[in-house]
């Protein structure tokens, strides 16, 4: 069983920046692959960045409306991952949710992971 807490949520004006932090208690941290989704009321979760784990060389992607100005990153020492949100945008405002898999699949099908955290509230006003 993996426990996984977001934290680094708030509110911010846009074009501003936040940075989300995932920790999680897995001793072996680096075998997941490591994502982060994001859903508003009434819509699916939607997927936002996924880093691969350590076999996969830690390979990143992202969707088209947050490219370039997201980045994903993980610390393995640490056991955590991150989310670095550059130009903010109000359309980025949703609850993100950090999730971690060890099965293959497409990396941006939310039903593909193993474990979630409770999410975080991001608000970007215009």
């Amino acid at each position: 069983q993996v426990q996984l807490v977001e934290s680094g949520g708030g509110l911010v004006q846009a074009g501003g920046s936040l940075r989300l932090s995932c920790a999680a208690s897995a001793g072996t941290f680096s075998i997941y692959t490591m994502g982060w989704f994001r859903q508003t009321p009434g819509k699916e979760r939607e997927f936002v960045a996924v880093i691969s784990n350590i076999w996969s060389g830690g390979y990143t992607n992202y969707a088209d409306s947050v490219k370039g100005r997201f980045t994903i990153s993980r610390d393995n020492a640490k056991s955590t991952v991150a989310l670095q949100m550059n130009s903010l945008k109000p359309e980025d405002t949703a609850v993100y949710y950090c999730a971690a898999r060890l099965k293959s699949g497409t990396y941006s099908n939310s039903r593909t992971y193993d474990y979630w955290g409770q999410g975080t509230q991001v608000t970007v006003s215009s």
